[in-house]
């Protein structure tokens, strides 16, 4: 658990760093952060100077520089970097979404049936998926959980996707005799 408390506007700048480096790998610039998170250019060199000053992001000098998140940064958003993780399928609107790593899947008011959600916790870039739009995902590796909905909601600051549920499958396994 990390003890750097982030702004709201901190955390969804760094969450932004972390998915653009992810896809590139590359230091990334600070007008890609600030059209990732609809930000003014001046506003996230600001940001990134107490970014620096935390230790969560590094500045890359020169014509291909900008900003690279640190060990730090992913400690203190919680984001789990796994060399290998399992792959948990996403769909948007019946199209995969290939640089999306779900996390973690939360689900809540199971026993009633109309206000069922998921929390989708996911790495990447959720900038093209919108309220209402139609979702799936899985199946999950052990259990084969595929889960269907629309979504209901998105925490852009924490990566959660809110999905309404109209169908969820875990498929029963055969007993081994």
């Amino acid at each position: 658990m990390s003890s750097i408390e982030l702004t709201p506007s901190q955390k969804k700048i760094l969450r932004a760093l972390t998915n653009l480096h992810k896809e590139s790998e590359a230091a990334i610039k600070g007008e890609d952060i600030a059209e990732q998170v609809d930000r003014n250019p001046g506003t996230i060199r600001n940001q990134m100077q107490s970014l620096k000053a935390l230790q969560l992001v590094e500045g890359v000098p020169g014509p291909k520089g900008g900003y690279k998140p640190t060990a730090a940064a992913y400690e203190a958003l919680e984001i789990q970097q796994m060399d290998d993780p399992a792959s948990v399928p996403l769909e948007h609107e019946g199209q995969a979404v290939e640089d999306i790593i779900v996390e973690e899947i939360d689900l809540s008011s199971v026993h009633h049936p109309e206000l069922c959600r998921a929390e989708i916790h996911m790495q990447g870039s959720m900038g093209e998926i919108h309220e209402d739009d139609s979702v799936i995902v899985g199946p999950t590796p052990l259990s084969k959980l595929v889960i269907e909905g629309r979504v209901d909601g998105k925490d852009d600051t924490n990566n959660i996707l809110i999905l309404r549920i109209d169908d969820m499958i875990a498929p029963a396994e055969e007993p081994a005799h």
